[in-house]
């Protein structure tokens, strides 16, 4: 069961709006509930409600997409070297009926491992309103909701990555309002054991809720809770963003704080901040874009207890500093070459994972 403290959280989160942002460049043609419409790098790729009566044989076909993330690695603390295919997803979007969409999406190679990612059937039984049922991703934090093509650094934060990274099967509620007064507010509730543990029968939920508002042109501030219990505790995050885009720029910082119901382990930060500038280009590339980014993490635990029955630090503290450039192409697909090189810095370098060590990373990414 959830405490008072996490009840009011949720209540306040969906209470909370988000005011459309229509003066951006780089903002989606089709205001989207569940992706990231506002920050200069926006998914479209999920089911819409369609503007007709009645569908006519060619709104029956479905959207097929694609996306390749092929990548070399090279470990300096290591001296080792590894290829990767990162990613191979392909999704599949469509109709049955103007106000009923889905989404089915397949990673075929997730670092070698096939995943299966979306699968869900999204309503719209008034406007504004879309019921999602099915398997997605929770809405929370900015940096966990963007595709891999949407990407700015090779790798995701560490709050996207090590914390609230997370798929789950659920339902999803959101509504939107576009005229007069824009907002939009999104929430869902869980199994809580992600996209794998389908047919166990749970006495606790997963509960999440996302919103984001537009107080000026340039400033975008999202609010994020979620509230989730995989083992015998229970874990709230809550997490705010900031973004900003300007002459080329994009500012952003993200700090999530989450707690342990019980204090049987003491509060997890977790910080981002990222700065990306992108350079027209004239032949051959579109742009080049030129990329810092430091994140932090201090000591996290998952919610499962070790062989001793004890909550003990399973995800380590450590920094990093991103420097990354990437070449991108944008017609007919996009393409985008992304060179990045990442240093991290331990308390304890005994701890670090063979994965999470100083490296250059040379990335391909194609989507179509």
């Amino acid at each position: 069961m959830i405490n008072k403290h996490t009840l009011l959280w949720m209540l306040l989160g969906c209470a909370s709006v988000t005011f459309a942002q229509t003066a951006h460049t780089d903002s989606l043609s089709n205001f989207s509930l569940f992706d990231l419409e506002n920050t200069g790098k926006a998914d479209v790729d999920e089911g819409k409600v369609l503007d007709t009566k009645k569908m006519e044989a060619k709104d029956y076909a479905p959207e097929i997409h694609g996306t390749l993330r092929s990548r070399y690695e090279y470990c300096s603390t290591l001296d080792a070297s590894r290829f990767q295919v990162r990613n191979a997803r392909v999704s599949f979007t469509g109709n049955v009926h103007p106000l009923v969409a889905y989404k089915a999406e397949i990673d075929l190679s997730d670092a070698g491992v096939t995943r299966m990612l979306d699968a869900y059937i999204r309503v719209f039984p008034t406007k504004g309103l879309a019921l999602t049922l099915g398997q997605m991703k929770v809405p929370f934090s900015t940096d966990n909701l963007r595709s891999p093509h949407l990407l700015y650094f090779a790798n995701r934060s560490f709050i996207a990555k090590e914390i609230s990274g997370l798929r789950d099967v659920g339902f999803t509620a959101g509504y939107t309002l576009t005229e007069k007064f824009p907002f939009s507010v999104v929430a869902g509730v869980y199994n809580g054991e992600g996209i794998y543990q389908q047919k166990e029968w749970h006495n606790t939920m997963c509960f999440a809720t996302r919103a984001t508002f537009d107080p000026s042109k340039y400033i975008n501030i999202s609010l994020n809770f979620q509230s989730f219990e995989p083992d015998s505790v229970r874990m709230n995050a809550y997490d705010v963003g900031l973004f900003s885009n300007f002459f080329g720029f994009h500012a952003e910082v993200e700090y999530l704080y989450k707690t342990y119901n019980g204090n049987v382990f003491k509060p997890a930060h977790a910080f981002t901040g990222l700065l990306s500038y992108d350079l027209p280009l004239e032949k051959v590339f579109n742009k080049i874009s030129f990329m810092g980014r430091y994140d932090m993490m201090t000591d996290n635990n998952r919610g499962f207890k070790n062989t001793l029955g004890q909550y003990v630090a399973d995800d380590f503290e450590r920094q990093r500093i991103t420097g990354g450039v990437s070449l991108t192409l944008s017609k007919p697909i996009l393409a985008e070459l992304r060179v990045n090189y990442e240093k991290y810095f331990y308390t304890n370098w005994n701890l670090a994972d063979p994965s999470e060590q100083d490296k250059l990373v040379i990335e391909i990414v194609a989507r179509f």
